[in-house]
């Protein structure tokens, strides 16, 4: 999984499931979850969503600022388009 998170490129945004599925592990969105938290900004943890776009509760406006910089649209707290 590292891998592909660390192909994300700005203003690129997936979702934890689709890191899953790209990496050969389909279902495994919380273990992408698991690896941002304990990754210590390792990978680009902003550009990876919930499947209906939510921002990283508890992180709303640190990630919206990240992704706002990188020319991401946002409604609310959520991406426009959470799917490449």
């Amino acid at each position: 999984m590292a891998e592909v998170l660390s192909a994300l490129g700005a203003g690129e945004v997936v979702t934890y499931g689709e890191v899953a599925t790209e990496a050969g592990f389909p279902g495994a969105a919380r273990a992408v979850g698991r690896i941002l938290a304990t990754s210590d900004g390792a990978f680009p943890w902003w550009r990876v969503v919930t499947a209906a776009g939510r921002l990283v509760p508890g992180h709303e406006v640190e990630h919206a600022h990240r992704l706002r910089a990188e020319g991401v649209e946002l409604v609310g707290r959520r991406v426009r388009r959470p799917a490449r």
